[in-house]
């Protein structure tokens, strides 16, 4: 990693404040002065910054709950976005979301700037199920328990949606949980079934469940157990 990009993530300054705090001979790399922003260095060397010890910096692994209205983006034109609210976050603009739920869909989303595990997470071949509550403006058969598990076809598809888990709380409440995540799947099932959804929450991702202490648009970071269920 660019000692200035290290040291960006583990103080918080920016690359520009960091190269021109190195110009006054603050850094050193195992003992040795350095200038240079651009030297390469790993998580094992020393790192001393205004004469303090700079821990290497590590991943970040957030949930939030996801208002209405906000976008899972890191700038959009129009809309609020999730990263927005991550008003007490250092450098926000390093972090992005794992996936996306719709600008009317609200719920579980995770953020974190470990590319490689949000790789992990949203890939289809891991298969990680999500669940949703969802109500519905006309009510929910029983037949629909069968037409999801076995897989719907929806609109412009060539193959129909792989099973999914429909437990129905209410004539107009169900739980669904998925292994996929085509785009609006969840709306354009309930629509194959000639149903249409009015709102959708969601609440889990394999076996973490969103904090039910979150308000709308606060965060937290994920636990050490969080973390393992998802595989950090």
């Amino acid at each position: 990693m660019r000692l200035d990009k290290y040291l960006s993530q583990a103080t918080g300054l920016s690359r520009k404040e960091v190269k021109r705090l190195m110009h006054k001979n603050t850094v050193t790399v195992n003992g040795d002065l350095v200038r240079d922003p651009s030297l390469h260095i790993s998580l094992d060397d020393n790192v001393v910054f205004n004469d303090g010890e700079v821990a290497a910096p590590t991943p970040r692994y957030l949930m939030m709950n996801k208002p209405e209205g906000v976008v899972c983006a890191n700038d959009d034109p129009l809309h609020p976005t999730v990263i927005s609210l991550l008003y007490d976050e250092p450098r926000p603009d390093s972090l992005h979301t794992v996936g996306r739920l719709d600008i009317d869909t609200t719920g579980l989303i995770l953020i974190t700037d470990d590319g490689q595990w949000s790789h992990r997470v949203t890939a289809p071949k891991h298969k990680m199920p999500k669940r949703y509550r969802v109500t519905t403006v006309d009510p929910i058969p029983e037949s629909a328990i069968d037409d999801f598990a076995q897989g719907v076809q929806l609109h412009n598809e060539p193959q129909p949606t792989k099973p999914a888990s429909l437990v129905i709380i209410n004539e107009h409440e169900a739980f669904l949980t998925l292994t996929e995540g085509k785009y609006h799947q969840v709306k354009r099932m309930f629509a194959a079934i000639g149903n249409k959804v009015e709102t959708l929450h969601r609440d889990a991702i394999a076996d973490v469940l969103l904090d039910d202490t979150l308000a709308p648009g606060e965060y937290r970071e994920l636990t050490q157990q969080e973390q393992e269920l998802l595989g950090v």
